[in-house]
């Protein structure tokens, strides 16, 4: 397992997702106004559009394009018109960065 840093924890600002790309999978960083830092899969299944994009709610992410909320803990989407989750991935946080290896799914 080869975690990857792909931002320091004070690069995210609470509720502005950020886009990253680790070792081709494009992911959604994501710091709610707990401070805790989630990461999940950035396109939205049901329109391949970029969720970093989007808007956090609460503890969710929705994609700008047709309004479909994904849960930032599960993946699974909380309304219509997805219907299919997306991945989320383990992070770690260590000395101020964040670490993730994307073959490493969170556990649920």
């Amino acid at each position: 397992m080869t975690r990857n840093k792909v931002a320091a924890v004070e690069e995210i600002a609470v509720n502005e997702p950020k886009r990253v790309v680790v070792d081709g999978v494009a992911i959604a960083l994501v710091k709610d106004s707990a401070g805790d830092i989630h990461a999940i899969g950035d396109a939205c299944t049901h329109g391949d559009i970029s969720l970093a994009d989007g808007f956090v709610e609460g503890d969710s992410l929705e994609c700008w394009a047709h309004g479909s909320r994904f849960s930032l803990l599960t993946g699974k989407p909380l309304n219509l018109p997805a219907f299919e989750p997306v991945p989320v991935f383990e992070v770690v946080v260590e000395d101020g960065d964040i670490l993730i290896d994307p073959s490493v799914k969170k556990a649920l």
